[in-house]
Parts: C-alpha cells; sequence; structure tokens
C-alpha cells in the first residue's frame, strides 16, 4: 500500500482562500476513491481559527508535543478527522494559527517554518513515514527543505520521496538572510539550496531539493522556463526540467454541479439548456439591470491584479458596451481597478455592475446566470474559474496562456460541426480580446447552433479523473 501525505496552507471545505485550497479539497479524495485498498491518502494543514465548529466536533486530539525552531521550543497540537476516504491532520498552536485571515501576517515566515517543523515533526510522534510527501507553494517548502537538510540521515525519513507542486510562482518566500537560523533553523551549509538573487528563496530550495517537481498544467510547465513568466527563478526550473512535469487541474464535481446547487434559482443540465435563462432574468432583477432574457451577459469573477489581463478589459470595455449587452463584475483587490469598474458602472447604469466584493454565493449565481465569460489573463498557472464557467453553461472567452491555453480551445465551425469548447486570442491585445468578445455575441445571436455550443462546453470533462490518473502513475500506483 503507498502512502501519501499532502502537505499544504489551504484546503476546502477547512480553510481556503484560492485555487490552492480548492486542490487540496479534491485532489487527495480523488486519488483515495482511485487507489482504493492500495492506497494510503492523508492531508496535513494549520488549524486555522475560520475552521468550523462542526469540523472540530469531528476531531480526536492524536498528540501533543514540543517542537524545536532554532531556540524555541513551542507547543503543538495534532488533531485529525477522516472524511471521504481521506484523514485529515490538523496542526494547532493558537499564537501562530489562531488570527483573522491566512496569509499576510508580519510573522508568515516564522509561521510555516514553525508548521513545515511540525509536519516532520508529527511523523516520528504518530510512527507515520509516508512514500511520498507531496508539499504545495512555498508555504510548504521548507518541509521538502528539511527532509533532505535535516531528517534524510535518519532511516524512518530516508525512504521518502518528496513532490513538490508550484501552483503560482510569483509568490516565492523570499526573505532577508540575517533569519536563516533564527527563524528557518537552517545553517551556513544549506545556503546555496536556498540562495537566489541574494535572497533566501524558499520555493526555490524546494525545487532544487524535492525529488518530483509539479505545476499544475503543462503550458505553465513551460512557461516557467521563460523569463516572462518564472519570476526570476527560470535558470533553477530550466535546470531542473528533468524532473518537472505538468499536470492540469481539474474541479469539484460533485460541489460544481448546475444540476444540484442550492444556490442557484433553477437548476438546469446540458440536456435542459433553457432553464439557464431563468438565472440570468432573476440575477438581472437582483442587480436592478434591465430584465431581458435574450441580452447576451458577459461575466468576470476575479481578484483585481494586473497579471488577470483587467488592462486589456479597461482598454476595450467601452467599445464592447456600445453593443446591446450587460457586464457583470465580481471580485475585489487593487485599487486602482476597483475604482475604474465603480465609474464604469456609473457611466452605463443600465448596462453593467460593478461588485466590488466576493461572495461564493453570490458568484455561483454569476456563474449560472452569465453568457459569457471573461477571462484574457497575462499569466495563468491553471485558472480554475474557466472550468466551472464551462460548467455552469457559460462560455469561457480567454487568452492562450498557461491552463487555459491547456483546457480551452478555440471556437470555429466546420462542415456544419462545431469544435472548441470557447473563444480565444493569443496575442495580449485589447483589440483581440474585443474582436473574440464580439464573435461571441455574434454565435449567441444564432440561438440554435448557440444553445448547441453551449451543450458541448458544459460535456467538457474538467473532473479530478484524468488528472487524478496522472497523478497515480506518479506515485506509481497505475
Amino acid at each position: 500500500m503507498k502512502q501519501i501525505l499532502f502537505v499544504g496552507s489551504e484546503a476546502a471545505p477547512f480553510a481556503a482562500t484560492g485555487g490552492l485550497g480548492d486542490v487540496l479539497g479534491s485532489l487527495p479524495n480523488e486519488i483515495a476513491a482511485l487507489g482504493g485498498d492500495d492506497v494510503d491518502v492523508r492531508v496535513v494543514l494549520p488549524l486555522y481559527a475560520m475552521v468550523k465548529d462542526e469540523y472540530r466536533a469531528m476531531m480526536r486530539t492524536e498528540a501533543e508535543f514540543t517542537v524545536s525552531l532554532a531556540w524555541r521550543r513551542l507547543y503543538c497540537g495534532i488533531k485529525s478527522l477522516y472524511k471521504d476516504g481521506v484523514t485529515w491532520y490538523f496542526i494547532d498552536n493558537e499564537y501562530y494559527f489562531k488570527r483573522n485571515g491566512l496569509y499576510g501576517h508580519f510573522d508568515d515566515g516564522e509561521r510555516y517554518a514553525f508548521f513545515c517543523t511540525a509536519v516532520l515533526e508529527m511523523m516520528r510522534v504518530l510512527n507515520f513515514y509516508p512514500d511520498y510527501m507531496h508539499a504545495n507553494d512555498w508555504q510548504s517548502a521548507l518541509t521538502v527543505i528539511y527532509a533532505k537538510r535535516k531528517y534524510a540521515q535518519v532511516p524512518e525519513y530516508s525512504g521518502i520521496k518528496s513532490v513538490f507542486t508550484i501552483h503560482n510562482i510569483e509568490y516565492q518566500g523570499v526573505y532577508g538572510f540575517e533569519i536563516l537560523g533564527d527563524i528557518f533553523n537552517l545553517h551556513e551549509g544549506d545556503r546555496s539550496f536556498v540562495e537566489n538573487d541574494g535572497c533566501i528563496n524558499l520555493m526555490k530550495g524546494a525545487i532544487q531539493l524535492c525529488d518530483i517537481l509539479t505545476t499544475v498544467s503543462p503550458r505553465y510547465a513551460s512557461e516557467i522556463q521563460s523569463p516572462e513568466y518564472a519570476h526570476g527563478l527560470e535558470s533553477i526550473i530550466s535546470a531542473n526540467s528533468y524532473k518537472l512535469r505538468g499536470i492540469l487541474n481539474g474541479i469539484d464535481y460533485i460541489s460544481y454541479n448546475p444540476k444540484t446547487d442550492t444556490a442557484l434559482w433553477e437548476n438546469f443540465t446540458y440536456r435542459s439548456i433553457d432553464k439557464k435563462a431563468q438565472n440570468k432574468v432573476e440575477f438581472q432583477g437582483l442587480m436592478n439591470l434591465p430584465v431581458d432574457a435574450d441580452k447576451p451577459l458577459y461575466a468576470m469573477i476575479t481578484r483585481l491584479a494586473t497579471h488577470k489581463g483587467l488592462d486589456l478589459v479597461c482598454g476595450m470595455i467601452d467599445r464592447l458596451l456600445c453593443e446591446d449587452v450587460q457586464f457583470i463584475l465580481l471580485g475585489t483587490g487593487d485599487g486602482t481597478y476597483e475604482e475604474f469598474f465603480r465609474k464604469l458602472e456609473e457611466r452605463y447604469p443600465d448596462k453593467v455592475r460593478s461588485l466590488i466584493m466576493f461572495d461564493r454565493d453570490v458568484s455561483r449565481k454569476l456563474y449560472a446566470a452569465a453568457d459569457f465569460f471573461i477571462m484574457p489573463s497575462k499569466s495563468e498557472p491553471c485558472g480554475l474559474s474557466q472550468m466551472i464557467a464551462s460548467r455552469y453553461g457559460t462560455v469561457p472567452i480567454t487568452r492562450e496562456t498557461g491552463g487555459l491555453a491547456d483546457s480551452i480551445h478555440g471556437y470555429y465551425e466546420d462542415k456544419g460541426k462545431l469544435h472548441g469548447n470557447g473563444f480565444t486570442f493569443a496575442n495580449y491585445s485589447s483589440d483581440e480580446l474585443l474582436e473574440r468578445s464580439l464573435a461571441a455575441k455574434a454565435l449567441y445571436e444564432d440561438k440554435e447552433k448557440f444553445k448547441k455550443f453551449v451543450s458541448k462546453v458544459m460535456r467538457t470533462d474538467f473532473s479530478w479523473g484524468r488528472s487524478a490518473e496522472e497523478y497515480m502513475r506518479m506515485y506509481e500506483i497505475r
């Protein structure tokens, strides 16, 4: 039986802020279901304040012990629960994790150094030494570094293979060398493994020391070997490309299911697409927009950040709104973009709603209500929103980068047959985004053809099944 321990800083439904949480909330379950009796899947994450009481009530205390981090001696509790074939461990230390929000604290480096140390020590305390320790992003990078630099000579740890997955290379865990020993409990002999551009770079250390390196789409695995996408790590990625593979993420088909989603006004499937329109008119009414099921509705659900391609949207949206269309944005982030979209609503009160907020219930309603989903990212490691939109019959309009290029393929018609599952463009250009948005509107105006295409889009398989099979082969279970 193969034993796999996933290590991460967040996982749905316990504590999640984005794509990493969605992945770690879904992939372990899929691996457990596919592997059956051949695999023992476990996940470990911090016990954050946001973990709900309903889950805390299900937990049992596995151990309480002291963790040493440089000169510190710190309490560590291990809580566990079993859910959907997966054993979940939670690292308990209220000083580090009983806070508002997961990230953005002044001592995040110390918090996750403690977490990573606790993960390695947990193995000893529980007498559980997995065949694979699968770490994710910089917050868990130190588990890979510690395993190779501190624990490798201990017999029980020597057989553990480490996997490190880059979900977003933009966030690397960069710190000054003055805290190498005091915070990260590393020595001068470790310097060469974590040094990049004169700083400690935790992601760089994990990339160099892991046994298997993965990222979240094949295209992104190629892109991050170039300066345009690698944020300074292109040389280290290229040097380790022999152990790199890109595996496209999936989405949770139980959670994201328009047939059963209780957030929707009207449930539907690819066989009952006409029912989708009811969600549009209800959402239009909720937003106090003119109610018209025949009016094309474009949507964006996004973090308001430059790499999401928002400058392209700003450069074309007035021209798009010259058409008889509506546009709704849901998201928060950069104040400049927040202000732009507020002003956009003021200029087009009968066409635009800018929801400067994030609410999961509202997002699901909007996924179901819209006809088109605009996602013109400058870079996108994988992207889940285009997959969720497709699942809800909302046709993606995407730029051909990263996981967007791997998951969405451009519409065309040949001898009466419809191909692709969205509208795509290659260059980072507002004009190309506008042209594809208008091409999508032209297809929308042919009601029967558009309905047929929406059905095709909804049947695109973005479940975890195919991706999980690739992970199974990587873990040598298949």
